[in-house]
């Protein structure tokens, strides 16, 4: 058995709304899953677009090449095509078309099978006070928390 890999975008939640969220399978190449295997992936910079024909890509996900790779190993950045079903991709596109919407990846991780999976989410990003008021609930969550620890 493997170890739990879970990749996960800290900022994603802090920069954005969260509107819904999806499960995608990634198409990878050998050098590219034996790396995120070895937990050697980030997703903190790396955001979905479609293409001309209606398939969904993540961008700037960054996957470190195999150490044990040859002259195949695989390019770091390159685009990775996201595997959906079609009606998940109609709806997706038509949002981010109409509404304006981005879709973002929230985790990278390993199912139980062994397929790399990435969770995305149809997000809408959040202004400046959002950002602060979101700081500021975190705060006061931490100081009540100390409050009943010293209670208890």
């Amino acid at each position: 058995m493997q170890p739990n890999i879970n990749i996960k975008n800290k900022k994603a939640r802090f920069e954005y709304e969260i509107l819904d969220t999806y499960t995608a399978g990634i198409q990878l190449t050998g050098t590219e899953i034996k790396s995120i295997r070895a937990s050697k992936a980030r997703i903190t910079e790396s955001f979905c677009e479609f293409n001309e024909a209606g398939e969904l890509f993540v961008i700037n996900m960054y996957i470190e090449e195999y150490i044990n790779g040859n002259i195949y190993n695989h390019k770091p950045k390159s685009e990775r095509r996201l595997l959906l079903n079609k009606n998940e991709l109609k709806k997706l596109h038509k949002e981010v078309q109409n509404v304006g919407l981005t879709i973002i990846p929230l985790k990278l991780f390993i199912t139980d099978k062994g397929w790399a999976k990435l969770q995305i989410a149809l997000c809408k990003g959040k202004k400046l006070y959002d950002k602060r008021e979101t700081l500021k609930d975190r705060d006061n969550k931490r100081t009540l928390d100390r409050i009943k620890k010293n209670f208890k």
